[in-house]
């Protein structure tokens, strides 16, 4: 067992049946209710891409500014904020995506992407990829570039690294089943 795993895997929820009969929901709230969970967390991301030329951190609403906020703090890098049609005041970029019962769109800042900039993206939990990939396309639409994708919780038996594909995919916790 690795060492992500023995920490975290302990304090993620489980709730079955949520949103919807037959889903198995990972719920990352026990990471937050335990400072010393929620720390390793950042500390693991600020570990594994200190290194990397990260200019900027990308936050998928809401549950990904919880770990991208602390992040783009203690690498001194600015926080950007991907939020739901209608979130941001200001001039956006957008992209409209499917999900599996419908459609959703997410915006960012015109004023938050800049060319050339390496950006990581980051949520909370990372299960067909869809969101994530609109949100690349949105950094590409200012001229930047998506560098790596982080999750805390990783669902690889939904194939969200072929949706991801060509993207650098990193999660602490995976687990293989619902």
């Amino acid at each position: 067992m690795n060492k992500d795993f023995e920490v975290l895997d302990k304090v993620i929820g489980r709730v079955p049946d949520f949103p919807k009969k037959g889903v198995l929901f990972y719920d990352i709230t026990g990471v937050l209710r335990h400072p010393e969970a929620f720390r390793y967390t950042i500390e693991r991301m600020v570990d594994l891409y200190k290194d990397k030329n990260i200019d900027a951190v990308a936050g998928i609403e809401s549950r990904g500014f919880v770990f991208a906020a602390p992040f783009a703090q203690a690498m001194g890098i600015p926080l950007v904020l991907i939020r739901k049609k209608g979130k941001l005041p200001g001039k956006t970029y957008t992209c409209k995506y499917e999900l599996e019962y419908g459609s959703a769109e997410i915006e960012v800042h015109t004023a938050d992407i800049s060319k050339g900039q390496n950006i990581l993206l980051v949520d909370d939990l990372i299960a067909t990829g869809g969101t994530l990939k609109a949100a690349a396309n949105l950094i590409e639409q200012g001229g930047a570039k998506t560098t790596d994708v982080f999750g805390v919780i990783g669902l690889p038996f939904l194939n969200y690294k072929k949706k991801l594909e060509g993207l650098n995919v990193t999660t602490l916790v995976n687990y293989q089943s619902e």
